[in-house]
């Protein structure tokens, strides 16, 4: 039987991941740097992927960044709601300081990986259970040995592969995942634990610029022709 691979690519930055606000299920587009992260970065993955199908979660940021992908492969995109980003409710578009602010205790139980109570939060565990079966889903409908990308979002995508390397939700075992940055999993053997393996986490074109984060580097100051003009 032939590997499937996964691959799970967050979305490129928006306005509130510059201004640092969480974002949840706030349908906020790419910013301009999201579009240029998001095109990098696609350009980078349809050299190295050949997926059978591109599936993305349905809020613009997503679609957006997705769509730089499918043109450069010349695949159909596919939307799904149920790879949206967790829900945060009250506490979508705010800061850290606005929320601490606000809700001290319930802050300090998120920071810690729990999860907050009262302020209408989806909880890891439901959102991992929302994200697997979505996953699981869309693979079943995915060809023998064809691969799947999955474009989600930085929290969704951590509690799914938290999920998928059969770990609690609240898992940290790995670091966060940068815009336009991908997860790369291969399927196990059958009847092995965990169904999946990891290849790859937090994979992107980081050396497309000195920062990343920023946006590409301006372009260097060309020659001043008068300033080196002989004089009259």
């Amino acid at each position: 039987m032939t590997q499937q691979h996964l691959l799970l690519w967050r979305h490129g930055r928006t306005a509130y991941n510059s201004a640092a606000r969480l974002q949840g299920q706030v349908d906020i587009p790419l910013d301009e740097v999201g579009h240029w992260q998001a095109r990098t970065a696609a350009s980078r993955l349809a050299q190295r992927a050949r997926p059978a199908r591109v599936v993305s979660s349905d809020l613009t940021r997503a679609v957006e960044t997705a769509t730089y992908l499918t043109r450069a492969l010349d695949l159909p995109l596919e939307t799904d709601p149920r790879l949206r980003e967790r829900s945060f409710g009250e506490w979508e578009g705010l800061t850290g300081a606005e929320i601490d602010a606000r809700w001290p205790g319930e802050f300090g139980v998120w920071r810690a990986g729990g999860d907050p109570t009262g302020v209408g939060a989806e909880t890891r565990a439901d959102l991992a259970a929302r994200l697997t079966g979505a996953v699981a889903d869309q693979l079943e409908r995915t060809p023998d040995g064809g691969g799947l990308v999955v474009v989600s979002h930085g929290a969704a995508i951590g509690a799914l592969v938290a999920a998928l390397l059969g770990q609690d939700p609240a898992w940290r075992g790995v670091g966060g995942l940068h815009n336009a940055h991908w997860v790369e999993l291969v399927r196990s053997g059958p009847g092995v634990d965990p169904a999946w393996r990891l290849l790859g986490f937090n994979v992107g074109p980081t050396d497309a610029s000195s920062d990343w984060n920023a946006g590409p580097d301006p372009e260097p100051a060309g020659d001043d022709d008068d300033a080196v003009r002989d004089p009259d």
